[in-house]
């Protein structure tokens, strides 16, 4: 089997667009074509994915049909672990992808055109130059503020306040100084575990119901911040999924810290916020205004950002391989199938 690709990366954070042998799906809505993908190929998005062909912070797409007239196509998001239900450094890309291979039509000097997520119905501005795209920016679905200041008892770190925000995903938003550590000095390994513990909990511990869509109503992660003042550039890493780290500042994350800023009232409409990430790669991002939603305080967001082509191929599937669909490293060798059920250290050895 073949499988072919191209690949991008958005400040360093990859996106593997799937463009050949993926087999179509067959669901009326992209929610539907995200659950048969994760239930009857999800060996293909391993394939894809993970080790060999890719790694532990790997990001795809598979383009699909969309079920709304005024979308281009339709997109699904892969990581390490599953499908995401939106992704902005992916859309950034996508905008890219779609006008340079033919998917949507180029005008210059900015192209419009619509694609849909498993969140919604997402809306592109291209730059384009000579051919060439630049800059893309999207316009998010709505994004809101799903609790403020919550108190959550943290093994280790004792109780952490963090907020939680929606931006196509839920993510806990806080400084890393709520941890007791500081986002430029402590090493990223101790951020990851801190972002990792807290998303666990809040998980384990808190009801989180999306208003329209259950499939949408999960924590994707957490998003630690530094104390930048709301009016200034500010950092932040994303730990998303199974302790991912985004590379890139996070599109879906800035749309979720601009509604909250919103919401607090530190930062208004019509501003633009710059954010980076671990790369030291920005996205900027712009309230756009008040949405109609069954949530208080929805917002638009624009978030902005450059892509650029890394590759393309194909992988080949051999049917004998044990390996063919993908693997991620075991934390011990007793989780390796077939491994001896208990083991002795031998007495010279010691």
């Amino acid at each position: 089997m073949r499988l072919a690709y191209v690949d991008y990366h958005t400040c360093g954070e990859p996106v593997r667009i799937v463009t050949g042998g993926y087999p179509a799906l067959a669901g009326a809505t992209i929610l539907e074509k995200r659950r048969q993908a994760r239930e009857t190929h999800d060996h293909l998005r391993r394939a894809m994915m993970l080790e060999p062909r890719g790694h532990d912070g790997m990001y795809g797409v598979i383009p699909v049909a969309a079920s709304r007239p005024e979308a281009a196509f339709g997109v699904l998001f892969t990581h390490n672990e599953g499908y995401s239900t939106m992704c902005g450094h992916a859309t950034i890309a996508l905008g890219r992808y779609a006008i340079e291979h033919g998917l949507v039509a180029p005008v210059e000097p900015v192209t419009h055109f619509c694609i849909e997520a498993p969140c919604g119905l997402l809306r592109l501005a291209c730059q384009v130059d000579g051919g060439k795209v630049g800059a893309v920016s999207f316009d998010s679905v709505p994004a809101f503020v799903e609790a403020r200041d919550l108190a959550v008892a943290l093994p280790g770190f004792g109780t952490v306040v963090t907020d939680i925000a929606y931006g196509g995903a839920y993510y806990c938003i806080l400084p890393a100084s709520r941890f007791g550590l500081d986002l430029f000095e402590t090493p990223v390994e101790e951020i990851v575990a801190a972002a990792g513990a807290l998303t666990d909990k809040v998980r384990a511990s808190v009801a989180i119901a999306h208003p329209r869509e259950p499939d949408l109503g999960f924590l994707y992660g957490t998003i630690v911040t530094d104390e930048a003042a709301p009016d200034a550039e500010s950092f932040n890493l994303c730990v998303f999924a199974e302790r991912q780290i985004d590379r890139s500042p996070t599109g879906s994350g800035v749309t979720a810290r601009m509604a909250l800023g919103h919401v607090r009232g530190t930062i208004p409409a019509g501003r633009t916020r710059r954010f980076r990430s671990i790369t030291g790669g920005a996205f900027t991002g712009r309230v756009v205004g008040p949405v109609a939603f069954p949530v208080a305080g929805a917002v638009t967001v624009e978030v902005g950002g450059t892509s650029h082509l890394a590759g393309e191929g194909s992988f080949v599937i051999e049917p004998d391989d044990p390996l063919g669909h993908g693997f991620a490293l075991p934390r011990r060798f007793a989780e390796i199938p077939g491994a001896p059920a208990h083991s002795s250290i031998a007495a010279g050895s010691r």
